[in-house]
């Protein structure tokens, strides 16, 4: 299909001047290059905003470094300003683990970097507040939304208020934003005043002291902790996420109050999870799938590049995993999407000029989550738990995996498909019936046999992320020894059925909780597994997570229960060093290390073969930040009879 320029949100006069238009309703400022794809939020939320009728335009990447002319060249809107940092938190985005500047930022064509300033939602908001005071501005995206109460920032070491303070903007709007972007939307348009949006579900605001609180009969309060008393003490800071976390995860919340200087941040309550009407709806707009044409001579989007012949089946997990923030944005609960809008979209990808057959994703934020949702919708409305399977799969959860395989099936027998692959991360511990114990066991067998031998480009990645139990249970993860077998039932088919195909797990050092020790042990027994890892990771603290509490405060947020973690260079540094244990520089280190604790098993473990010296020389990055290490696998002697059966 041949694309005008008119058929993306314009950027710029010219191409608002394109589609007849002379003024805007909304002007969206995101921090990301602009691809107009199902899988990029700010166009997501461009097209919500279009497809009610609305003039909207686009401004990606606004220079911060001139006179700042991005900010007024399309002059002012009727409603409001929407601001985003963009898909990432601008902090991940723009620095590593160890809090240093990244070389790339994917979401920037050529993934060249400083197109997107720290802490983008902030100085795009106070830029916009200055030039144009009188002008509402409605704040969203992963940054704003999991920064919206007072929160750790890891890179400047400091506890900072809700977002909605420092950014000078009106309102928020928390998570997904299609439902409560319909609402504010349907208000305006009815000639409700910007200022009068209080009752929105979903959003946030700051109420000066002088005003009321505005009252909604179906709402009960619950109060946190204020800001201030929050930076005089730790603990009490960590005893308020306790209630955010839980009033974010209810399907029936209560709206939470936090005062904050002379003011009061209100946090409506959320929406109740999208239907699959309303997801359908939302994946259905007239995307072109495609990066603006402004991009033709400035490089590839590394992002979209990924993505681009991928589909996106469902939202939200409820994984709970406490260092995580994809359950504290998109939500606990699966909005699933329907098998016909899926299959609508493999024709779209399918029609794509360079899709050569292949696509190459078919998930969500955990692949094998599709579909999946309480047997009593009852129960799960009084629930609130953080984590659906943490530290056991609950008893109302229908985990059935066949909805899921069917629907792979059913993309295969497209015309054009020649191979269809799984690249998001799939939880492997709902495909252990051991785990899992109330599934149907041939129903994962089912979809493990299919993943594993039609889904699958020779390396399947799962995320165990530790060995120790201590850590596992804090990371809100099962046991190791389910990964152990899941190992078991991978290697049988990959045997049975001849596939040769390779496990990569996925592990993270640092994490709270964990103590060298632990990190001896995680590299022992994944070497005796056979395994030299390759994506590994150190922790990194983001807002709105359980780890990153622990983390700042040294209190367990549920327990209050001091709980010890990894923070300074040098400590984070040896957790890592575990990781690649078959280094020659780090033989002795190791060993010195492991016998000053008296763990001489683990040195023999560890050190004592000679098999590290056999596998090639290679380079790698030997740092506690994100990193992959392509190295020869351990040759390990596979037992034949145990898979004949």
């Amino acid at each position: 299909m041949i694309h005008k320029l008119s058929d993306w949100l314009p950027t710029t006069n010219k191409e608002v001047k394109l589609r007849g238009w002379d003024n805007l309703d909304v002007i969206l400022f995101s921090g990301d290059a602009y691809v107009d794809h199902p899988a990029f939020g700010p166009a997501v939320i461009g097209r919500i905003l279009e497809s009610y009728g609305l003039k909207v335009a686009i401004v990606p990447q606004p220079s911060v470094h001139d006179n700042l002319q991005d900010f007024v060249k399309l002059g002012k809107p009727n409603l409001f300003f929407a601001v985003t940092a963009g898909e990432m938190d601008s902090m991940v985005s723009n620095y590593t683990a160890s809090k240093k500047r990244r070389d790339k930022d994917a979401y920037t064509p050529n993934g060249d970097k400083g197109f997107r300033p720290d802490y983008a939602s902030v100085v795009y908001s106070n830029i916009l507040k200055e030039k144009f005071p009188d002008v509402p501005i409605l704040i969203g995206g992963i940054e704003a939304s999991l920064r919206r109460v007072t929160h750790y920032d890891y890179w400047s070491n400091t506890l900072k208020p809700s977002i909605l303070e420092d950014s000078k903007a009106d309102m928020l709007v928390y998570g997904m934003g299609e439902q409560p972007l319909h609402e504010i939307v349907h208000l305006l348009q009815k000639g409700v005043p910007f200022s009068s949006l209080k009752t929105i579900k979903q959003t946030s605001f700051l109420v000066k002291e002088s005003e009321k609180i505005p009252k909604n009969k179906h709402w009960d309060d619950v109060t946190i902790h204020s800001h201030e008393a929050c930076l005089k003490d730790k603990k009490v800071f960590a005893s308020n996420f306790k209630t955010i976390e839980k009033e974010s995860n209810k399907i029936h919340a209560n709206r939470v109050l936090q005062k904050i200087g002379n003011s009061t941040l209100v946090i409506n309550p959320p929406f109740p999870t999208m239907t699959e009407k309303e997801i359908d709806a939302s994946f259905d707009l007239p995307f072109t799938r495609l990066p603006h044409p402004k991009y033709n001579k400035r490089g590839p989007i590394p992002a979209y590049e990924m993505i681009k012949f991928s589909i996106n089946i469902h939202r939200g997990c409820f994984g709970g995993c406490s260092f995580c923030t994809i359950s504290a944005h998109q939500g606990k609960f699966i909005a699933s999407r329907s098998k016909a809008s899926i299959l609508k979209e493999v024709d779209k990808v399918a029609e794509m000029p360079d899709f050569k057959g292949y696509l190459s994703d078919i998930g969500g934020p955990s692949a094998n989550m599709y579909k999946m949702k309480g047997k009593v919708q009852e129960i799960c409305d009084k629930c609130v738990a953080p984590s659906c399977i943490s530290p056991i799969i609950c008893y109302n959860l229908d985990t059935s995996h066949k909805p899921l395989t069917e629907l792979y099936q059913a993309v295969d027998k497209h015309p054009k498909i020649k191979k269809s692959f799984i690249g998001s991360g799939i939880r492997y511990d709902m495909l252990v019936p051991e785990f899992n114990k109330k599934a149907n066991a041939k129903e994962l067998d089912d979809y493990t046999v299919e993943v594993l031998t039609k889904h699958v480009s020779g390396r399947l990645k799962v995320a165990p992320e530790h060995t120790s139990d201590n850590v596992l249970k804090l990371m809100r993860k099962p046991s190791f020894k389910y990964f152990h077998k899941f190992k078991e039932q991978f290697d049988k088919i990959n045997f049975k059925k001849k596939l040769n195909l390779q496990l990569i797990p996925y592990f993270i050092s640092s994490h709270p909780a964990c103590e060298l020790e632990d990190m001896a042990n995680l590299a022992a027994e994944t070497k005796d597994m056979g395994f030299q890892l390759e994506q590994v990771q150190g922790f990194t603290p983001t807002p709105m997570t359980v780890a990153t509490v622990i983390y700042y405060s040294g209190y367990h947020p549920y327990t209050l229960k001091l709980v010890k973690t990894p923070k300074s260079k040098v400590e984070k540094e040896e957790q890592h060093r575990f990781f690649f244990w078959y280094k020659k520089e780090n033989k002795n280190w190791i060993k010195n290390t492991l016998l000053k604790v008296g763990r001489n098993d683990l040195v023999t473990k560890l050190l004592g073969a000679d098999n590290w010296q056999r596998n090639k020389k290679v380079k790698v990055n030997n740092t506690f930040d994100e990193t992959v290490v392509f190295t020869s696998r351990k040759k390990k002697k596979f037992n034949k009879k145990k898979y004949k059966k």
